[in-house]
C-alpha cells in the first residue's frame, strides 16, 4: 500500500513463461486525535528466491522465446515534446499461466498460485511447488538476472550516463531546506507512461492526477462478493507478484530509479497499471522509502547502501480494481535499533490482523497497534491510516493506527481494506514533508518502518489477500527476519 496524493504501440514478442517470486508538521502524541491521511502508499511476502515456469515431470528444461515488450519512456515535464523514442523491448517474468478467475474466489484461491522457493543457491536446480492447476512456477537466478538486464536496457534513461556528482545534485526546491536526518534526495528521472493497451484508472491521464470517482466517494463500505471478489483476489495476487519481483531485485548498490523501472516492466508484462503513477501527480510507479522516510518516498538515483532499511510500497490496478501492500527490508548488516523497529512494525500489523472478524469496531484496531509499538520503544504515526481499497484506490473505511481514535463502522463479511501501521523509533510519532510535496519523514531523523496487507473480512475471521505465496492466507505468519533480509 502506500499512502496517496499525486501527479506505443509496442510490438509483442513471444513470452518467456516464468514467475517470480508516506506531509506536514509534527503530529501530536499517539493519544491525541488527529486527522489522518488515508492510505500510505501512492500506490506484502516471498523469499528472494523466485519462481518461473517448467513442465511437469520433465527433466529437460525447455526454452521459450523472448518476453512481452516494454513501453514508451515518456516525460511529462516542461520542455519535453511528444516525439520521444519508445524504449526498447524487455523480456519479463510472467505467471506460467493464469488460473481461472473462479479459482481465485473460493477457499482454494491463492494457494493455487505459487510456491515460494527458498533462498539457497542450487545450480540450475529448480525447486518445484505444484499449484492446483498442475503447473510449477520457478525462476532460476540466471533467468531472473537476464530479465533484469534486459529490463534496465529497455528502460534506459539519463541516470545510466550521469556521474555521481550530477545525480546527487539537489533539486532547486530543496535549496535552503533543513533536513531532519542524513538522507538527501537525488535526481528524479522523467516519468514513464504506460502502453495504451493497458486499462487505466480515471486519474492516469489527468494533468492534476485527481480521481473523480474518489472525489465523489462512497457513503458505505462496499461488500465484495461473486465476480467482484474474484477480481479483487486476482489483482491482489498480481500486486504480490510485482512486490516480490521488486524485492528480489532489491540489494545494496541498486537505485530507487532502477526499482521503479523493474516495477514498470513487471506491470507492463502483466498488463496491469501501477496505481501510484500520476495519482495526484505522483511521478513514479512505486514508493521507495529509505531510513527516516515514513512513506511516499519518490524513487530517485541514490544507490541503496548497506545498513539501510527500505520500504517498498506497491499498488496495482486491474479490471477496475486496486490492490495495495508494502514491506520493509533490511539491507545487509543493520543495527539493532533498525532490526527492532522493523520487527515491531511487522508485529503491530500481526496484532491488528488478529482483530479482524465480523463485529469488530474499526476504531479498536489502533489500540493493539499502539500497545505493540510502545512496549518496544516505538511510536505510531498519526497522520496516515488504513483504508478501503477496490474500485477506489482509497475509500471507506478509514482505519487509524493509534489508540483513542474516532473511526466509525463495524467490520462485516465482504469488507476489503488495508491496515498499514507506520512506526517511528522513539517517542515522537510526528512527521514532516519534504519540498517535493510527497516524501514524509520523521521530524527527528529517527528511522521509520511499515508493513501493509489488503485484508478481506470473512464469515469467521479474515483472509490476507496479499499474502506471500505458500503461507496461510487465513493468518499472518510469525515474524521471521530472514523474510526481509536483503
Amino acid at each position: 500500500l502506500f499512502v496517496f496524493l499525486v501527479h506505443k504501440n509496442t510490438p509483442f514478442f513471444s513470452t518467456f513463461l516464468v514467475y517470480i517470486m508516506a506531509p506536514s508538521e509534527e503530529a501530536p502524541a499517539a493519544d491525541a486525535e488527529e486527522p489522518e491521511t488515508v492510505g500510505a502508499s501512492p500506490p506484502a511476502d516471498a523469499d528472494p528466491a523466485a519462481t518461473g515456469a517448467s513442465k511437469k515431470k520433465k527433466k529437460k528444461k525447455k526454452k521459450s522465446g523472448a518476453g512481452a515488450g516494454g513501453a514508451d519512456n515518456d516525460d511529462d515535464g516542461e520542455g519535453e515534446g511528444e516525439d520521444e523514442e519508445a524504449a526498447p523491448e524487455a523480456k519479463a517474468p510472467v505467471a506460467a499461466a493464469e488460473a481461472p478467475a473462479d479459482d481465485q474466489s473460493g477457499d482454494d484461491g491463492e494457494d493455487a498460485e505459487d510456491g515460494a522457493a527458498t533462498g539457497g543457491k542450487k545450480k540450475n536446480k529448480k525447486k518445484k511447488k505444484k499449484n492446483k492447476s498442475g503447473q510449477t512456477v520457478t525462476l532460476s537466478d540466471e533467468a531472473f538476472q537476464k530479465w533484469v538486464e534486459e529490463t534496465l536496457a529497455a528502460t534506459k534513461n539519463e541516470s545510466d550516463q550521469g556521474t555521481r556528482e550530477e545525480l546527487s545534485k539537489p533539486d532547486r526546491a530543496f535549496l535552503g531546506y533543513s533536513f531532519s536526518g542524513s538522507l538527501r534526495p537525488w535526481k528524479v528521472t522523467p516519468q514513464m507512461k504506460m502502453p495504451e493497451s493497458i486499462q487505466k484508472p480515471d486519474y492516469a491521464n489527468e494533468p492534476d492526477g485527481r480521481s473523480e470517482i474518489e472525489r465523489v466517494g462512497m457513503r458505505e463500505v462496499p461488500v465484495l462478493e461473486g465476480d467482484q471478489l474474484a477480481t479483487m483476489k486476482e489483482v491482489c495476487r498480481l500486486g504480490r507478484e510485482v512486490l516480490d519481483i521488486a524485492s528480489r531485485f532489491l540489494k545494496a548498490g541498486v537505485t530507487g530509479d532502477q526499482i521503479d523501472r523493474i516495477v514498470y516492466q513487471a506491470c507492463v508484462d502483466r498488463q496491469i497499471y501501477p496505481s501510484p503513477l500520476n495519482y495526484n501527480r505522483f511521478p513514479k510507479t512505486v514508493c521507495v522509502s529509505a531510513n527516516e522516510v515514513i512513506c511516499h518516498g519518490i524513487p530517485d538515483c541514490r544507490p541503496i547502501e548497506e545498513g539501510d532499511i527500505i520500504n517498498l510500497d506497491v499498488s496495482v490496478f486491474y479490471k477496475g480494481f486496486h490492490s495495495d501492500l508494502n514491506e520493509t527490508f533490511l539491507i545487509g548488516q543493520c543495527d539493532e535499533d533498525s532490526q527492532r523497529l522493523v520487527r515491531t512494525a511487522y508485529k503491530s500489523l500481526h496484532a491488528a490482523a488478529k482483530l479482524i472478524r465480523p463485529g469488530t469496531f474499526y476504531r479498536d484496531v489502533g489500540n493493539d497497534i499502539h500497545l505493540e509499538a510502545v512496549k518496544n520503544g516505538c511510536s505510531v504515526v498519526n497522520t496516515y491510516c488504513g483504508h478501503g481499497v477496490g474500485e477506489l484506490f482509497h475509500g471507506p473505511p478509514r482505519i487509524p493506527h493509534y489508540r483513542k481514535n474516532k473511526a466509525v463502522g463495524i467490520m462485516k463479511p465482504g469488507h476489503v481494506f488495508t491496515i498499514e501501521p507506520m512506526l517511528n523509533l522513539g517517542g515522537n510519532g510526528g512527521d514532516r514533508t519534504w519540498p517535493d510535496d510527497w516524501t514524509a519523514v520523521t521530524p527527528t531523523g529517527a528511522r521509520s518502518a511499515q508493513f501493509e496487507h489488503t485484508f478481506l473480512v470473512t464469515q469467521d475471521g479474515f483472509e490476507v489477500l496479499t499474502a506471500r505465496p505458500g503461507t496461510d492466507r487465513f493468518s499472518m505468519p510469525e515474524y521471521d527476519p530472514a523474510m526481509f533480509q536483503r
